[in-house]
């Protein structure tokens, strides 16, 4: 599996997280609980991660980065525009790796 670009979504204790292949295809849906975040980061190839900022996505950016990654956090205002509904469940609220490949968008790294 050749994922280049990640999109995490964080929560309190399960998070999503989306991989998509260099061609934009996406390859991997995974859900892991917040102990398995940094097992599961640690144990792939280097990727750009994009994920929402707010107050855990600056921690997790440092940790996530430790590892060799590079981390993207991107403003709320842009996540906005890829959500498929409120963000109350999983299947409304799933993480987009768009913005992170995204030009247009800016990002707080």
């Amino acid at each position: 599996m050749n994922i280049t670009t990640v999109g995490l979504d964080l929560a309190k204790s399960t998070f999503h997280l989306v991989g998509l292949d260099a061609q934009g295809n996406e390859k991997l849906k995974k859900r892991l609980s917040r102990g398995q975040v940094m097992k599961y980061f640690a144990n792939i190839p280097r990727c750009c991660i994009g994920m929402e900022a707010c107050a855990s996505a600056h921690h997790f950016a440092r940790e996530i980065t430790q590892l060799g990654h590079y981390v993207r956090l991107i403003p709320p205002q842009h996540v906005k525009a890829y959500l498929r509904g409120r963000k109350t469940t999983s299947t409304t609220r799933a993480p987009s790796p768009k913005p992170c490949v995204c030009p247009t968008c800016a990002s707080q790294r």
